[in-house]
């Protein structure tokens, strides 16, 4: 029973195969899967593949990347979709300041009015950040996220930005990179952070995990995260896949 928290099926890359692909993860032992939106057009299609299989659900929202695409109107859309039953979670939102294809202080505007929304209609968030720790932090911390709580999708800080996030009611998810030879800081981060806030994801098509790196990712390798998380923690496949699974639920209430 594997969780893959942060999926992208609606991405191009999946266009010639994406129900093979989505029906490969389940049977390979994935329980669930979230489909995450990031823009504006992914928004209804990923509501469109919850509604389709039973066994994935959708986060809504406007990833930093596109935020000078935002308006009123995109915000009200998000709030109107994610009335729907299978949307679970607002996302993805936050703060990019690596390719800053928006500018920052329409990101920070963006992400704040997300969160007011995931407040609004008590959803947890699903949170970016790249190369934006300190601002995406106090942003949580001053629009009081903690109400909602949620995920700090794809970590890539160190660990006294995990303990900050978990003391503002965050989980930490941890994807593909955990596998790679250059993994030491996530390493140490996996070692500190306490199982039951531990969450495991693809990223998918992206963060494509060893030895697979260079391929298209998808939910199926998901199983190769929680094997090196439980490497890591001295656990067993099982444990991690059981412990991530639940926590997953417990945010998410299925």
């Amino acid at each position: 029973m594997l969780f893959d928290t942060h999926a992208h099926f609606n991405d191009k890359r999946f266009k010639d195969d994406r129900d093979e692909a989505i029906k490969k993860a389940h049977e390979s032992g994935v329980s669930y899967i979230m489909n995450v939106s990031y823009n504006i057009p992914s928004l209804e299609q990923s509501v469109s593949l919850a509604k389709r299989y039973s066994y994935i659900y959708a986060a809504v929202g406007i990833h930093p990347h596109y935020s000078k695409e935002m308006n009123d109107e995109i915000l009200d859309k998000v709030r109107s979709l994610a009335q729907n039953k299978k949307v679970v979670a607002i996302g993805e939102i936050g703060l990019d300041y690596y390719r800053d294809l928006s500018p920052r202080e329409i990101q920070k505007k963006w992400f704040v009015k997300q969160i007011e929304l995931a407040k609004e209609i008590n959803l947890p968030i699903i949170v970016h950040i790249r190369n934006a720790n300190e601002d995406a932090l106090k942003v949580i911390k001053d629009e009081n996220a903690r109400d909602v709580g949620g995920i700090i999708h794809s970590f890539s800080g160190d660990v006294n930005m995990a303990r900050e996030a978990m003391d503002n009611n965050f989980y930490i998810s941890v994807g593909g990179p955990v596998t790679y030879r250059n993994a030491g800081n996530l390493v140490e981060v996996v070692k500190y952070v306490p199982e039951d806030r531990l969450l495991i994801e693809t990223d998918c098509p992206y963060l494509t995990p060893e030895p697979f790196r260079g391929s298209r990712n998808d939910s199926s390798l998901v199983r190769l995260v929680a094997e090196k998380i439980a490497d890591i923690k001295g656990k067993t496949f099982d444990e991690i896949a059981e412990v991530t699974t639940n926590n997953a639920k417990r945010l998410f209430k299925l």
